[in-house]
């Protein structure tokens, strides 16, 4: 679904994020990052701008636990009218944006791998 074009705004966040994936890639990773960059510049936010629609809608996905629930229900809160949080999904990574009347504020991007958990301190019994 085509809309107007959207301003594209990178957080600070975003940016924070984009190091730490540098940094979870390591040297091995470099030209992966570089890859992400390059379709990020050339494809990713652009098409993100024209078609703000095309992630899918973060509050409206379905949430397996309460606290999760909790939590969207909090940022939903915090959303302005018209204002809608989605995420895209490419390659291996998610990327959350804010879609607003003129802008695109992308928000976080993490490498799928990022995303796992510490049961570091369950194994060690700390």
């Amino acid at each position: 679904m085509a809309g107007n074009k959207k301003r594209p705004v990178i957080t600070e966040n975003f940016a924070v994020n984009l190091d730490q994936i540098r940094l979870f890639l390591g040297s091995d990773g470099r030209k992966a990052f570089e890859k992400l960059l390059d379709r990020l510049i050339e494809d990713i936010i652009p098409l993100i701008c024209q078609y703000s629609q095309s992630g899918r809608s973060l509050l409206r996905r379905p949430v397996g636990s309460i606290e999760a629930g909790q939590l969207l229900r909090q940022l939903e809160g915090l959303l302005s009218a018209g204002e809608e949080v989605r995420e895209f999904i490419v390659d291996d990574y998610i990327i959350l944006y804010l879609v607003r009347k003129k802008e695109a504020a992308f928000l976080s991007i993490k490498h799928h791998r990022q995303l796992s958990y510490d049961l570091n301190k369950f194994w060690t019994g700390a």
